[in-house]
């Protein structure tokens, strides 16, 4: 007997979907956390820019929340992958091998028909928002309403906002999925 007597498809498949699961769950994780710090930074930011009075430290506010919002969108794109995979790859092979009657890994397909999903994704997407275009925005402003506004921050919170923008447009076509 050999040890690749044990190994099925079945096996394969259910193996893949444990490091599939996994992975979704450390990437929620990394990617909830990193609401939490760039909230804690930007509020840092925001604290040292009035204790010390200069307005251009503002604009590391935008800087933060551009890096931080793709890295947390990239992440957002791999969880939401990693669900569709199983659900749309992954159960229905294991299903095919199984002869399963229902769906398999039937939580990927339930949780987005749950009463009160839609709503719950919106918010989310507001909050989202919020933190990675709004707030940045209100930094941005304050720095341009300052009464020392150099001609090179200028310039600088100008690509700063046109990136943001882009940000912005990606949050959006994230939630219409």
């Amino acid at each position: 007997m050999t040890c690749t007597d044990d190994v099925t498809e079945s096996k394969v498949l259910l193996a893949e979907y444990d490091r599939l699961k996994e992975e979704q769950k450390t990437r929620i994780g990394f990617r909830d956390n990193l609401l939490y710090f760039t909230l804690a930074a930007a509020t840092a930011v925001m604290a040292i820019t009035a204790q010390s009075g200069q307005s251009r430290l503002l604009l590391f506010v935008p800087a933060i929340c551009l890096i931080l919002g793709w890295t947390y969108l990239a992440n957002d794109e791999k969880i939401s992958a990693i669900g569709d995979y199983v659900r749309d790859r992954l159960g229905p092979r294991l299903g095919e091998l199984t002869s399963a009657d229902g769906a398999v890994f039937g939580w990927e397909v339930y949780h987005r028909d749950v009463a009160g999903h839609t709503v719950h994704k919106r918010l989310q997407s507001a909050v989202d928002l919020f933190t990675y275009l709004v707030l940045p925005m209100v930094c941005t402003t304050a720095f341009w309403c300052s009464p020392v506004v150099q001609p090179l921050f200028l310039l600088a919170s100008l690509g700063q906002t046109l990136a943001l923008a882009v940000l912005g447009l990606q949050f959006l076509r994230r939630t219409e999925r």
